[in-house]
């Protein structure tokens, strides 16, 4: 019986080779075994299995080699089994990623959105446009694009101002949350019908005294008009600006 196709990778691990998975369970069941004690020989310490949807029957098998689940996408499942005792497996990513638009407009006006989330209790709450980052997606595009799909508001970028890390979000995850400045490049607002109750253009200083407007946003709308924590992206040698984002203090 032949051993899995497999890569070693530089942390000491072997990816097996999904394209070359055997389709019946039975063959694979027998593959695998001999694979676990050939890699183990060899001092490997952790085996990663990524097994495509179509081949949903190998699971069980795996997992009663002594894998177990890492993470999942929409088209595979990634397994991982600890050849050696207490190898390390780096964990999965564990937080959902989203940003906020501080626009503020020539007139000292906010753009605020009530979503029809919060209506349900019957009690405005006026916050900030924004919403989760895409896959892929920089953190400047995703907070232009979610202020321009909730309110119809087209922004040009200025500042990264803040951000906020919270446990306990969705599915269980943790959230970081980044606040941006922008302005404005049109007036006419255009609400989301299926996501947003109400967007205006509010007084700044009613927004900040509003009994609508929790302490929070309160607080990161000040620091966006304060110039001193102002944040703006900037180009690192070595650091190729389509896959990676820095943000330095503004000088």
């Amino acid at each position: 019986m032949r051993i899995l196709k497999a890569t070693p990778n530089r942390w000491g691990g072997v990816v097996i080779e999904p394209a070359a998975l055997p389709a019946d369970a039975d063959v694979f069941r027998q593959a695998l075994e001999v694979s676990l004690a050939s890699w183990r020989a060899e001092g490997y310490r952790v085996a990663w299995l990524q097994v495509p949807i179509g081949h949903s029957d190998l699971i069980p098998v795996a997992v009663g080699a002594g894998f177990v689940f890492h993470h999942t996408k929409a088209d595979h499942l990634m397994l991982t089994c600890q050849i050696e005792k207490d190898a390390f497996v780096p964990p999965y990513a564990s937080h959902y990623i989203g940003a906020g638009g501080v626009v503020l407009n020539d007139r000292e006006e906010l753009l605020v959105v009530w979503e029809s989330a919060h209506r349900q209790n019957g009690q405005k709450y006026y916050k900030l446009p924004g919403g989760a980052l895409q896959q892929g997606e920089h953190l400047v595009d995703a907070v232009i694009r979610e202020v321009e799909e909730e309110t119809g508001i087209r922004t040009q970028f200025e500042t990264l101002v803040c951000f906020r890390h919270w446990h306990g979000y969705r599915f269980g995850t943790s959230d970081i949350y980044f606040v941006c400045r922008l302005s404005p490049l049109n007036h006419k607002i255009q609400p989301q019908e299926d996501e947003i109750a109400e967007c205006l253009w509010m007084p700044v200083q009613e927004y900040m005294t509003s009994e609508h407007v929790g302490s929070f946003n309160r607080q990161i709308v000040q620091a966006a008009l304060d110039r001193r924590c102002w944040m703006v992206p900037t180009e690192v040698e070595g650091y190729s600006p389509e896959v990676r984002e820095v943000f330095m203090p503004q000088l």
